[in-house]
Parts: structure tokens; C-alpha cells; sequence
């Protein structure tokens, strides 16, 4: 059979019946579509998490007071709240070698307010050395200094969601110089930061900083830490300076089994990126299964056609159609469908991704795996599922199907 007459019967076959080869398109379109969508939320999900991450600091350890002990699905037991981290812990840490950096901190929520505006929000009591690890850049005035920890300070460097709780979303205006109670304890802003972004208790730019003295002697009342936060000197020497740092500890502590959880910076990117992986297969999975019903849909109605135009098949073998040409023809008819439905589920999987990042519904990344992938599997299912009723059709009796009601 020429390829001009076997375009012409396939187009023949598809606009004869154009509400059933629609329906049959859309769902491979619905299919596709969903599959590129879900994995760009995927890979989008993982790209958020793993820029979070790194807003959090460079080579960046992590110590929290109280050990971690897992029960049942991961919970931990008194991690955060115990009382086992103190000032002379972070001073000897800095001793150690491969590290650049130390920043002990204590946190708590405390009200806010400023001339009947108030608000409820972390302050975070710590040293100058807290804004290089943690990476908080100051937009207007500036950080706290070595001297306002000495003195014991009355100053404050506010986040950006802080000032809009109390100043209004509209405000413009430098706040520094501005004095605000915490705790009914008066402060003066000396400095604001610039958003980082986050939300809920995460939210990085809905705190208030303040030196570390004054926060614990002023504010709160307490001589222990929530918080140490070490930089190490490189990427990779964070593992060895984490091994040093529990040792050290367990040694300032005199204890055998660890009162305190120690995390870097790697291992959380890791786990956070193993996970995302996780959330993007689930997720490809799930829309695969509507790839899958949409062959299904393809093989009805190739199987419905067969027994539609069975005369037509008998005629064409009567007068010397092959049973190759038969087979190429409805197997051509199915890849056409599929092809169809492959190219516009590609162009509004891309449309949907683009258009959710867009209106800041969901971070969105397309991978351009996934395309290939889905365009991959749209010819697949076009063979496989269309290779059945071909192969039925091309098998047909001349006879017995010229006699066909």
C-alpha cells in the first residue's frame, strides 16, 4: 500500500467517526497532560525544598538540645525542649578546628507590640555571627554588634513580616530608630532584614532578632540554649566537624549516650531530596494510570471499528487488499490517535505547569525527561493496544465477512 493512499484511509477511517475519535484523543490528551503536570509539580516541590534548605545557612550543623528517640513513624521524644545545650557548649565548639563559625541562640515566642498594634512572633536572642551562617541579609540599619551582646542591649532587627504586623502593609517608611515592647520590655529597632520567605512556625522573615544576653537574662530568665549553629570551614568538612562536635559534647556533658541531636546541612538536602523523588513517582503513577485507561479507550474503539467496517474489510481482501495491508492500515489508525493525543497532551502539560507557577498556585519545574517520556509512552500505547484489533481485522475470512449484517 503507498503511503498516500494508507494517509488517506486512515483519515478516511478517523473523521468518519470524529465524536468517538475525539473522546479517544482526549484521553490520551488527559493522560500526557497529567503525567508531565504531576512531575513538573514534583520536580518543582523538590527545587523548592531544596532552595529552602540552602537559604538556611552554608555548610551549616545544627545542634538542638535533647536526644532524638523514634517511636512508631519518626516522632521524637524531648528534642528542642530540653534544657541541655549552654553558653560554655557553643564557646568550646568554636575551639574546634575546621570550624569558621559559631552562633548560639535562644528562641521563643513572645507578644510584640508597637501603639496598639501587636503581634505574636519568635524572637530569637543570639550573637553577630548568627547572620553569616544563617544567611539573613540586612536590608536597612543594622545587625546586632558584639557590643550590644556585652551590654546587654535593649535593641532589636526585625523581619519583614513583623513590620508589616505592626506597621501596615502599606508602610514605607525606615523603622529604624522606631521603639517596640517585647514582653512589655522596650526595645529599638536598629535593623530590618530582607525576606527569605516561608510560612506558618517556618516562616524565616516573621522574626524579631535580639542579642543573646539580653534574651536571656531580660526577656526570658533562662541560662541554657534552643539553638547552636556551626558553620564549618567546607563543604567537606562538615562530617568530621560533626563527629568532633558530638564528641566534644559528650564529654562536656560526661555523658555515654547523646542529650543532644546534631544535624548538617548535607544529610537534610538528602533526605529532603529522597523524599521529594518519592513524592514525584507517586505522583507520575497516579497519572500514568489515566495514560493506561486512555489506551484502553484506544483498543474499544479499534475493536469497535473492526466490527463496524467488517464488510469493508471483506471487500478490500476481495479485491486483492493484502492482509499486511489491512493489519498496517487500522494499526495506523490507532498511532495516529495517539500521536494527536501525544502533541496536545504535551502542549497543555507545559501550558498547565507554566500557568500554575505563574499565578503562584505551585512551584512548577518542567523536566524535560518527562516529555520525552510521556511522548514515549503515547507511541507505545498506540502499538500495543491497537496491534490487537489490527491483527484481528488482517486475520478476517473474505468470505465470511462480505456475508457480515
Amino acid at each position: 500500500m503507498k503511503v498516500a493512499d494508507l494517509f488517506e484511509e486512515v483519515s478516511f477511517g478517523l473523521i468518519a467517526n470524529k465524536s468517538r475519535s475525539f473522546l479517544t484523543i482526549l484521553g490520551i490528551v488527559i493522560g500526557i497532560a497529567s503525567v508531565i503536570t504531576m512531575i513538573s509539580i514534583g520536580q518543582g516541590s523538590q527545587s523548592a525544598i531544596t532552595s529552602s534548605i540552602q537559604s538556611l545557612g552554608s555548610n551549616l550543623i545544627s545542634i538542638t538540645p535533647g536526644a532524638q528517640r523514634n517511636f512508631g513513624f519518626g516522632a521524637s521524644s524531648g528534642r528542642g525542649s530540653a534544657q541541655t545545650l549552654k553558653n560554655t557548649d557553643a564557646t568550646a565548639i568554636a575551639n574546634i578546628s575546621n570550624i569558621k563559625a559559631v552562633a548560639p541562640a535562644y528562641s521563643a515566642r513572645y507578644q510584640v507590640a508597637l501603639k496598639g498594634a501587636n503581634t505574636n512572633t519568635t524572637i530569637m536572642g543570639t550573637t553577630p555571627e548568627y547572620a553569616d551562617i544563617r544567611n539573613v541579609t540586612v536590608d536597612q540599619g543594622s545587625f546586632i554588634t558584639p557590643e550590644d551582646v556585652t551590654n546587654k542591649s535593649k535593641v532589636a532587627v526585625v523581619g519583614p513580616t513583623v513590620i508589616t504586623d505592626l506597621f501596615g502593609e502599606d508602610y514605607t517608611d525606615n523603622p529604624v530608630g522606631m521603639v517596640i515592647k517585647i514582653n512589655k520590655i522596650e526595645f529599638t529597632i536598629i535593623g530590618t532584614t530582607k525576606s527569605k520567605g516561608g510560612t506558618g512556625f517556618n516562616n524565616q522573615d516573621d522574626i524579631v532578632y535580639i542579642p543573646l544576653d539580653t534574651m536571656q537574662k531580660t526577656v526570658a530568665g533562662v541560662k541554657y540554649l534552643s539553638t547552636i549553629s556551626v558553620q564549618a570551614a567546607s563543604t567537606d568538612a562538615m562530617s568530621q566537624a560533626q563527629n568532633d562536635i558530638t564528641s566534644l559534647l559528650l564529654d562536656l556533658h560526661k555523658v555515654s549516650t547523646a542529650d543532644f541531636t546534631i544535624q548538617n546541612q548535607n544529610d537534610l538536602a538528602s533526605t529532603a531530596t529522597s523524599t521529594a523523588k518519592t513524592f514525584t513517582i507517586l505522583l507520575a503513577s497516579v497519572a500514568a494510570i489515566s495514560l493506561l485507561v486512555g489506551g484502553i479507550g484506544i483498543m474499544n474503539m479499534m475493536l469497535t471499528n473492526v466490527t463496524e467496517r467488517t464488510r469493508e474489510i471483506g471487500l478490500r481482501k476481495a479485491i486483492g487488499a493484502k492482509r499486511s495491508d489491512i493489519n498496517l492500515q487500522f494499526l495506523s489508525e490507532a498511532v495516529t490517535l495517539t500521536f494527536i493525543g501525544g502533541i496536545v497532551g504535551i502542549l497543555l502539560g507545559i501550558a498547565l505547569s507554566f500557568a500554575m507557577n505563574y499565578f503562584g498556585w505551585m512551584t512548577t519545574a518542567i523536566a524535560p525527561y518527562s516529555i520525552f517520556l510521556a511522548f514515549g509512552v503515547s507511541a507505545v500505547i498506540g502499538v500495543v493496544f491497537g496491534y490487537y484489533p489490527a491483527k484481528g481485522a488482517a486475520a478476517m475470512n473474505p468470505i465470511d465477512a462480505l456475508r457480515y449484517e
